[in-house]
């Protein structure tokens, strides 16, 4: 398989033009064919010489993602399997609303984390996805918001399959070229990356501060609860995490947005309240506090209405933001915490008790 040409940086693109006995400013006529026209045909490089066409191709190809299968729910969430240049599949989702199109998109082909309530934990890491494949979910989500709905794509989360942190090379330069003018040119504060805490690539990120959101999957302010549902606070705890994200606020002045599931008899008790309250007053910050959407697990279960509100009266108590978001897409398995890629591409991992204590 011939290398895809956008897998080049401007610099090795200008160092193959001239090699060619070509002027550099043809490295910026491709790179608006690639990335502001997403034209994956060399022969519709119009502007270039037909000779420059055919070298090009001869050396190089483009592999676009391919939307194998596209799933529509009843609230109008469209979930697609993408099928990507080595025949895995990873999903992405378009949520429609009133005000806004936001397309989900992933990063990996499943996660390496192990968060237990998550469906796509139960999936085997088996590799990062490069910028181009990420780059054309975003594409092909921005069709279909303009082909089913007429509108234009206004929001972008990185809350997909995979944790982008860990991907980070390949995540920066497609949040680049995303936003660039020479790109998509959309709103870098358009784009939301949602992270379970990595708080050395949480500092490493707010230092190259791209402009983005950031959203913190956080789920418990207590550290024994937090490690018993998510593995990775273990070695990123709470106090560390606490300290990266106030570097982020200090480097970038973006709230961070929580996202909280609450669970009957992990995390509803007055004590839990109570530790998140006195983590939002450390932490500028709005909090998201999310239905949750069941994977089949007899662990976890949705805890009462009356225990979700008496967390948004304790945050808004304290001036915190605090929202309760309904889940779209649970039809279809597209709702937050449901992407299992059941294209059975990626084996499944064994599914795991949830430990009593640590």
């Amino acid at each position: 398989m011939k290398t895809d040409l956008r897998s080049l940086s401007h610099e090795k693109l200008v160092q193959y033009i001239t090699s060619l006995g070509e002027k550099p400013f043809r490295a910026r006529q491709i790179e608006t064919w690639l990335w502001q026209k997403s034209c994956t045909d060399f022969e519709q490089m119009s502007d270039l010489p037909k000779a420059l066409r055919e070298r090009i191709a001869a050396d190089f190809q483009i592999h676009p993602v391919k939307v194998d299968q596209i799933q529509r729910s009843a609230d109008g969430t469209i979930k697609n399997a993408v099928r990507l240049r080595d025949g895995m599949v990873v999903e992405s989702v378009l949520i429609p609303t009133e005000k806004r199109i936001t397309a989900c998109i992933s990063s990996q082909v499943g996660c390496s984390l192990d968060c237990r309530f998550c469906a796509t934990a139960r999936l085997k890491r088996m590799r990062n996805l490069d910028a181009q494949e990420i780059y054309d979910q975003v594409v092909a989500i921005r069709e279909q918001a303009e082909y089913y709905y007429g509108r234009k794509l206004t929001n972008i989360v990185y809350m997909g399959m995979g944790e982008p942190l860990l991907n980070y090379a390949n995540v920066m330069r497609s949040i680049e070229k995303i936003t660039s003018p020479s790109g998509l040119g959309m709103s870098a504060k358009r784009i939301t990356l949602s992270t379970v805490g990595i708080a050395k690539m949480i500092k490493t990120l707010a230092d190259d501060n791209p402009g983005v959101k950031l959203a913190v999957s956080l789920h418990s302010a207590i550290d024994e609860v937090r490690s018993r549902i998510m593995p990775i606070n273990q070695s990123n705890d709470l106090a560390t995490l606490t300290e990266a994200l106030e570097y982020w606020y200090a480097r970038t002045r973006s709230r961070i947005t929580f996202e909280y599931v609450v669970w009957k008899g992990i995390n509803d008790r007055d004590e839990d309240i109570r530790a998140l309250v006195k983590l939002c007053k450390r932490i500028p910050s709005k909090v998201n506090l999310i239905e949750y959407n069941s994977i089949g697990d007899p662990n976890f279960e949705q805890a009462d209405p009356e225990r979700i509100e008496a967390y948004k009266r304790a945050l808004e108590n304290i001036g915190v933001v605090a929202k309760i978001r309904r889940s779209r897409g649970k039809d279809i398995d597209a709702a937050c915490g449901q992407l299992a890629n059941k294209n059975d591409v990626a084996p499944e991992m064994p599914k795991k008790e949830l430990p009593k204590t640590l």
